[in-house]
């Protein structure tokens, strides 16, 4: 049972390319050979949440959304294991804030195997047009899942436009954000859910 988890996982998981660095930025693409299409993620260096045994880390990530290139907070590659994380898809919110404008409210949901906590519709123009500007972020996880950390985690931003034009030049506008190949979460646990005997 634990080889075949095992397997599953290293099957869903991306091998990303190596790591290119923008200011406090990282951008990792890989390539489909098949489609020659890349897929990218620009995340920041430091963690929103470091991740621990069993529970995927948080990033602050920037990623395409209609158009637009807006901040998201996002756990990848989560594995059954990573149930707290799942309740976040629930539950959970993702509070983030570039001093001095008001916060924004991101609901999660899962996506793939990855938690991603996204502005609202309404608040994506907004979010996608400070986050270039921002020399900080304030994040901080709320809901069922969360640490419950009273203190947001405070990352410092710079070189932002271009690691956005970076990202862009790499991943066209208007691709989606990322999902890592192979079996998603749910469909993870609908296969070990038929192998428990009744």
């Amino acid at each position: 049972m634990r080889y075949a988890i095992a397997i599953l996982l290293c099957l869903a998981t991306p091998a990303w390319a190596q790591e290119e660095s923008l200011g406090p930025w990282r951008l990792a693409c890989t390539t489909d050979r098949m489609t020659d299409r890349a897929d990218c993620r620009l995340f920041h260096r430091d963690w929103v949440e470091a991740p621990s045994q069993g529970r995927p880390g948080l990033a602050l990530e920037i990623a395409e959304r209609d158009g637009r290139a807006v901040p998201i907070v996002a756990a990848r590659d989560l594995g059954i294991e990573a149930a707290a994380r799942g309740l976040q898809a629930l539950t959970g919110t993702a509070q983030l804030r570039f001093p001095p404008n008001r916060l924004f409210d991101m609901p999660c949901t899962l996506e793939g195997r990855a938690l991603v906590c996204a502005p609202r519709p309404e608040d994506a123009a907004r979010a996608a047009e400070e986050v270039l500007a921002a020399d900080r972020a304030l994040v901080r996880m709320a809901g069922l899942g969360s640490r419950g950390a009273l203190e947001p985690a405070e990352l410092r931003l710079s070189d932002t436009p271009g690691a956005v034009a970076r990202l862009r030049a790499r991943q066209p506008e208007g691709a989606p954000i990322p999902a890592a190949p192979g079996l998603e979460l749910r469909d993870m646990l609908q296969w070990l859910q038929r192998l428990i005997p009744r």
